[in-house]
Order: C-alpha cells, then structure tokens, then sequence
C-alpha cells in the first residue's frame, strides 16, 4: 500500500473537526487495510506505531528534526531554523522543502506504508551509542522518498502532532461502521470494553474483523497494563446514594496515586492509570506484594499513598508524585518519601477473571488474601452504610484525619472501566478544580527568564484540545519547596515544542495539570469559547492520561453552575 493513501485519508480527517464525517471517512479505510492484513498500521492515526500502552517513544526532539530535514534536502541547519522562526510548523517546513526537490526530480519511487512503519519503530528502538546519527539517517531517508504532504506527516508523526483529530472513540466508532452495520448501539460497547481490556487497537481491530466471537474472545492478561474504573461526581451523601442505591460501600479517598498492580509467579509489575510501567521506580511496592499478597497470580487495583516517617501523617500527592518519574537514586527516595499501598479492589486472581462479580464478593477476596502491615501494605479503610447521618459521619471522619474525601459504590456492582454511572462516585469537599493538558506556554522573564512559565491550558472534545485559559501561577520558584517548579515544568515541557510564534510556542499535548479557579466566563478569546478566572495550578499529574482531561461538557457544566451562583 502507498503512504499517500494514507496521507489522504490524514488531509480528509484534518479537514473537518466533525466526529461523524471522521468516523464516514475512517470506517471504509478500515475495511481496506483489513484486506491487507495490516491492522498494526492502525497504529499510525493516532501517530504511533505500538500499542497505546506501549511507553516507547521516537525519541525526536525539534533539534533532531531541524537535523532531519536538512539532511535530508541538502539545507543549512541555519536555514531550516530560520524558516521555523518565520511559520513555527516543521511539517509545513518538511512539506515545502519535500515539494521543491520533488520539482527538480526526473525519478521518484513511490513511498510504502510498510517502509514508513518500519523506518518509525526502528527510530523508536534505537538505543546506545550513535543513536542519534542512526535515527537522523532513517528519517532522512523516508523524507528523501517522499512528496511534500507525505514529508509533513511523517515529521508531525515523530513530534507527535499529527492534527488529524482522531482519537480513541473515533477509533472505535470507526472500527464498528466498517464492521457491524446495523448493530451499531451494541457493538461500540462491545468493542469499548474489548479495547479498556487491551489498550491495543491492533487487536481489537483484528478480532472486530472477524466478527462478534472473535471480540468477545478478548480477556484481561495480568502483565498487561489496562484501563481502570473511574468515578463520578457528586455533590453530597444525597446524590451519591441516589447514584449507586443503599446500602452502599464507604471507603476513604486518597490523596495518592493509582497503582494497578500485577502478578504472576515471582514477576510483579506496576502500571498507573495512564498505562505506565513503574515497577522500576517502586522496588519497595514489589517487595510488599511478594511478601504480603497471598496468590500465584492477581490483579489488583489500589492507591499509593505518601507518608512522612518521623510524624506519621499523610502527604499529599503533590509532595509525593516525583516518584513516578524518578529514575535514579531510587533508594535514597524510597527513604525520603516512602508509600504505603491500600488495596481496594481485584480483578483478577489465579487464573479467574473476577471484574464480573459483584463488589461485595470482591471485597471478600481481597480482604482474605492481604495480610495488612501498617505503612506497606493495607485493604482500604471501609464502611457499608445504608442511612445518610452514618455516611455524613463516616465522610467527616476522613475529612479530620486528612484524607481527600469518600468514594461510594455500589455493592452488587461488577468493576467496569471507565466512568459508569451507577457503579461509583467519589464525594469531597466543593473545589473549582479541573484536569487540564498544556497546549502552549510563553517564556518568562525576570528571575524566569528562559523558562517556560505561563501555560495556555486546555480541556477535550471529541479528540480536539480546546483552550479554555492561561495560568502562570501555583508553581514553585525553589526544589526545596516542595511540589513542581517552573524550572522542572520547562525541562517536560521544551522537548514538546511543535511550533513558535514569538515569545510563544506551541507544545504537544501530553502535560496534564490540576487547575483550581474562581470561576468559567464565556470568553471568545479561547478556542473553547470559555475562559478561567484567577487559574492556579495546584499539581502536575503524571499519573493521568489525557483522555482523562475534562471535557468541554466539564466546562459548560461548571459554567452554567457559576452563572446560577
């Protein structure tokens, strides 16, 4: 298949911010690259060539493609450079130079999907020494093979800033157009809960192709990192039992991280809800499954959670979240911020499949297998409560011993992925605070000069990232202050860069942040049509994907809620 039957289907999608015609112009696609049988190339509408949960990257910076490119056309570094300062796209660069060689060419072979994908995972799994002249080489030599539009996708691709508007439900939508016609409402359910198990659309899309029993064939794999169940909103105890149906379960909220935890023989490993591999950065975590998790193979879902050794108290997800990240010197931080894991659900235990039982039969597992040891390991602190004065005192009591709030659910439940209404909400105290991805910044000045300090943030629709206000506060200017600094903002947020105008730049949307406000105005200044007053950040969340941002349904909820206020 040529590349550029692909390019055409980006130029189509990037073209129209509508879901349905996206979903119209993928779904037939679909059905030619099933006669291929190529579904791994699928990988690349959303700019990938592995599975969603796969953590590899192409490893390509703006500097790297500034090389790139002008390797590959025979230009200055210079002036590849200088075209940047003046359009801020290197796609649009790589097109216009890809363009202008093709011009003067007499010959030209066509560009493959297949020599495409393979060029990009060998860019991704190159490693060691001279890694990065081997990386420039294999994409100087797509982009010497390709014709203009072909050249801007594959540099948006290494930046991970395809544009194309696809993500995970259009994926999805698509995949049940091209092959369930007439069992529409159904199938995209089917195929969603196929897809939350897996995290891979390669084999979603295979077995999709094949039909309904190839689908529902799809199972949970421990050592497979997989989508978690999410909670909803609510305001009050009221709401919650309204919600989930008395009696109901009681647990604290952490102010921690998700931990979902795998094991299988002697081999344990550690993914956060963003699908991330951790188990490196938590030795002591593996240590205390080994030691105190009963079963030669589980899944279980739980919170790590901070905590100071000398006073005994909780920290904050804030204090303790570099450690998600943290690469090196694990032992001195295992001592500086240690974390104690509180287990509060399993879905899987030797060789049973148990998300399909109720809550309470769960809860039973869990509670037999965990032997509790006080700042390791410990089943959640829990309550079936079935009146609204117990549950006021029981959501009180982990208000005064520090915890976040309460989540309730639902006792004969199954665990279902994502968020479902009717199986769990979370309650806690009334915050205007939203998960939002940075989508730009601005250099500062001053004390902050050379550092990306102010950030335009944004919320989700449809797979689009619509700017809803820029925030330059709740950092921190010093490491021992504990929490994130604008210094270490910019270090995540520099290699992101896509394009630049002036003293702004435009980065790829991978940063996510909690944001606290006074409150969302209609505001023609933002691409969402709203805007934050007096924005701060209060934590960068590397635990968070982001598909799990807010909406921009989140956004109009929270402003009509301003307006009645």
């Amino acid at each position: 298949m040529k590349y550029s039957e692909f390019v055409d289907i980006y130029e189509k999608l990037g073209a129209t911010p509508k879901r349905l015609e996206k979903v119209s112009i993928l779904a037939p696609f679909l059905r030619k690259l099933k006669e291929k049988g190529k579904p791994e190339w699928g990988y690349l509408f959303y700019g990938k060539v592995v599975a969603d949960y796969d953590a590899r990257e192409f490893g390509i910076s703006r500097q790297l493609a500034f090389k790139a490119i002008s390797s590959a056309f025979g230009i200055n570094n210079d002036k590849v450079i200088a075209e940047f300062n003046k359009i801020g796209d290197l796609g649009e660069i790589a097109e216009k130079f890809a363009d202008k060689r093709k011009q003067s060419a007499l010959f030209s072979k066509a560009l493959t999907v297949e020599k495409v994908f393979d060029n990009l995972r060998r860019v991704m799994d190159i490693e060691g020494k001279g890694a990065v002249d081997k990386k420039i080489n294999l994409i100087s030599e797509l982009l010497a093979s390709a014709n203009g539009k072909e050249a801007k996708y594959i540099i948006r691709t290494l930046l991970n800033d395809l544009r194309i508007g696809v993500a995970e439900g259009v994926l999805r939508d698509s995949i049940t157009e091209a092959f369930f016609e007439g069992k529409k409402e159904e199938m995209v359910v089917k195929i969603e809960e196929a897809y939350d198990l897996v995290n891979d659309f390669a084999i979603v899309f295979s077995a999709a192709a094949k039909g309904v029993k190839e689908l529902e064939k799809i199972e949970i794999k421990v050592g497979t990192p997989m989508k978690v169940m999410l909670a909803v909103k609510v305001e009050n105890v009221k709401e919650a039992f309204e919600a989930v149906g008395k009696p109901a379960a009681f647990e604290f909220k952490y102010d921690g991280f998700r931990l979902v935890i795998n094991k299988k023989g002697n081999e344990v490993k550690l993914f956060t809800r963003r699908l991330d591999d951790v188990t490196a950065q938590f030795p002591d975590v593996v240590d205390a499954i080994l030691k105190n998790v009963r079963g030669e193979s589980f899944i279980l879902d739980t919170e790590a959670v901070g905590f100071d050794r000398k006073s005994g108290k909780y920290m904050p997800f804030q204090a303790i979240s570099q450690r998600i990240k943290r690469k090196y010197d694990i032992d001195k931080l295992i001592e500086k911020l240690p974390v104690e894991v509180n287990v509060f659900d399993v879905l899987y235990y030797d060789g049973e499949n148990v998300m399909v039982k109720p809550y309470t039969e769960r809860r039973k597992i869990i509670e037999k297998i965990i032997k509790n040891v006080p700042w390791k390991i410990r089943t959640s602190v829990q309550k079936v409560i079935g009146n609204e004065e117990e549950a006021e005192k029981f959501y009180h009591e982990a208000l005064k011993v520090g915890e976040e709030g309460v989540m309730v659910k639902k006792l004969d439940a199954p665990y279902k992925q994502q968020r479902r209404v009717g199986y769990m909400v979370k309650l806690k105290p009334e915050v205007a605070d939203l998960d939002l991805v940075i989508v730009g910044a601005e250099y500062g000045s001053g004390k902050r000069a050379g550092l990306l300090t102010s950030y335009i943030v944004a919320c989700s629709d449809n797979g689009e990232f619509l700017e809803v206000g820029k925030v330059g506060s709740g950092l921190k200017e010093k490491e021992n202050e504990g929490g994130t600094t604008y210094e270490e903002m910019s270090k995540l947020l520099k290699p992101l860069i896509i394009g630049k105008e002036g003293n702004a730049v435009k980065v790829s949307p991978k940063i996510v942040v909690s944001v606290t406000y006074q409150n969302i105005q209609k505001s023609p200044s933002y691409s969402s049509g709203y805007a934050m007053r007096f924005p701060r950040i209060t934590h960068y969340r590397p635990d968070k994907k982001i598909d799990e941002i807010a909406t921009l349904k989140d956004i109009e909820k929270d402003a009509k809620k301003g307006e009645r206020k």
